[in-house]
């Protein structure tokens, strides 16, 4: 017990350090960056098939003998000669990734690279949206569907791909591209509408603790956290729930019309198995699958915005991603006889 508590405090300590560090350094960046204008991102463009090329060309090399591989150089050098002589405009794949969370911070840089490749996209090309989210706030969501949007509005096709998880406000972005590829085993579905919160207002009557909410209109505030709520306040509540899944429903079956939208949205969710005996998506396949074989016909160019971020909100999210991962790891060890 005396070796705990002496590594208990040795570990506070350095925790303490850490932190001490972390700040010193983050005041110093923002003593640097006052009065600066924020810098804008960089859009960055990738092309796929140079990659799937190197992948190829790595197997062959380890694969292939020396005569076998300076055969296949030849003919591809002779292939290439003749594509040149006459080149042929293949289509273009824009390739976009949203990795969702509550407030689907990933809008910001999803709405750039949207107003960029609108500049040069046609109806003879096409734009591929690598998705992952399980939903989060209406809002923000809705606003990261309105930009996919555009690109329906622009009339350039839009395919959608999910290999983990569209739920919730994700398959509401799903919803709108006129494919949808699902993993097998990715979740879909979950179009619902929930709100909850705790309630702590006999745990301060019970100690002598007044809390008052003034309001301005009858509905400002419904339900509260440490206030007396009442019947009218949740009637009232449940009927804003309701309108908005009113609205989710005619947002989906807007875009898939060929759906039991009564039947699917029921908050329910499914695997992409079953999703697809319900027309929640088109087809069964990876992303993987999709862009390698879009590859073969198609010029692949991947789109990625990058916001350029301040020394302290580097440290910041450095200093966030170690508390994450130490938390993941913890919560695995504790977890992992569940799935054994």
């Amino acid at each position: 017990m005396e070796l705990l508590f002496e590594y208990a405090i040795f570990l506070a300590k350095t925790v303490t350090l850490v932190i001490a560090i972390l700040v010193v350094l983050a005041s110093f960046a923002a003593l640097r960056s006052k009065g600066r204008r924020k810098s804008a991102g960089q859009l960055q463009v990738n092309k796929l098939n140079d990659f799937y090329k190197g992948l190829r060309e790595r197997l062959e090399q380890t694969l292939l003998d020396k005569d076998q591989l300076k055969a296949l150089r030849k003919s591809q050098a002779k292939t290439e000669k003749k594509q040149k002589k006459k080149p042929e405009a293949k289509p273009r794949v824009f390739v976009l990734d949203f990795d969702g969370d509550i407030k689907a911070s990933a809008t910001e840089s999803l709405r750039h690279e949207i107003t960029a490749l609108l500049t040069l996209a046609t109806p003879k090309d096409e734009v591929v949206l690598r998705l992952e989210s399980g939903g989060g706030m209406v809002h923000s969501y809705g606003l990261a569907s309105s930009q996919l949007a555009r690109i329906r509005d622009a009339g350039v096709p839009l395919t959608v791909c999910i290999d983990k998880v569209a739920a919730s406000g994700g398959y509401m972005m799903a919803c709108i591209g006129e494919k949808i590829i699902s993993a097998p085993f990715a979740i879909l579905g979950s179009i619902g509408v929930v709100a909850q919160l705790p309630n702590v207002n006999r745990l301060l009557k019970k100690h002598d603790i007044d809390f008052e909410v003034l309001t301005a209109g009858e509905y400002k505030r419904t339900l509260t956290v440490f206030g007396e709520n009442t019947e009218k306040g949740r009637e009232k509540f449940q009927e804003d729930l309701d309108i908005t899944h009113q609205l989710f429903k005619n947002f989906v079956s807007r875009y898939r019309p060929q759906l039991a939208i009564d039947e699917v949205a029921t908050g329910e969710i499914w695997l992409g198995v079953s999703a697809l005996d319900k027309q929640l998506v088109d087809e069964l396949k990876t992303s993987d699958e999709y862009l390698a074989e879009r590859a073969k016909q198609s010029e692949l160019y991947h789109l990625h915005y990058v916001e350029r971020k301040s020394l302290q909100e580097r440290i910041g999210i450095a200093a966030s991603g170690s508390i994450d991962r130490v938390l993941l790891s913890w919560w695995s060890r504790l977890t992992q006889q569940r799935f054994w």
